[in-house]
């Protein structure tokens, strides 16, 4: 197990214990204090979707930095496991909701609406808009919600004529695309 630090909030310079291996890639540290930046104000009392969660790093950031509440998405169960165990030393259990399972079979199921979601598949992956389409559909964003999407830098940033690229950010290998779902 390695681990990697809040940057920010409540529980700035707080552990996060990150799983041993190739299961997770962590979002460096310069790029998730130049994410908060970015995002600013709108982490306050944001009810937040960490998809494809790996360490949970984003999430427990934003619930670090005010977030009401954040859903952590991860499929592979040793590291889901880890998320809970990492929210229950933070002390955000009650705050956090883990959910062991693929992204479009969470997005088909998850209940709420999302101010904030935080994107960050695996590079080889292709961009999840069959996740993205269920969570528009069922209402869990819309309009209001703002999607970060996490890519390597190598790759353009998505088309999906059901967001607006409202800002893109490249720092080094990793691209950050903050997309504001149109109308529907």
């Amino acid at each position: 197990m390695g681990t990697l630090r809040l940057t920010g909030g409540t529980l700035r310079s707080r552990s996060v214990r990150t799983p041993s291996g190739r299961a997770v890639r962590p979002t460096p540290a310069r790029v998730k204090e130049a994410l908060f930046s970015i995002l600013a104000d709108r982490v306050a009392n944001a009810n937040v979707l960490d998809l494809f969660a790996g360490t949970g790093a984003l999430g427990f950031e934003a619930l670090s930095r005010g977030a009401a509440h954040a859903t952590f998405v991860e499929q592979h169960r040793p590291t889901a496991d880890a998320l809970r165990g990492t929210a229950q030393a933070l002390g955000l259990a009650d705050r956090t909701t883990v959910l062991a399972m693929p992204a479009d079979r969470a997005a088909r199921m998850v209940a709420g609406r999302y101010d904030l979601v935080f994107a960050d598949p695996p590079y080889a992956q292709p961009y999840p808009a069959t996740a993205f389409a269920a969570l528009r559909e069922r209402g869990a964003i819309d309009e209001r919600s703002l999607v970060v999407y996490e890519h390597s830098s190598r790759e353009p940033a998505p088309v999906d004529p059901a967001f607006a690229v409202q800002r893109e950010a490249a720092y080094g290998e990793v691209s950050l695309a903050f997309l504001r779902p149109e109308p529907a």
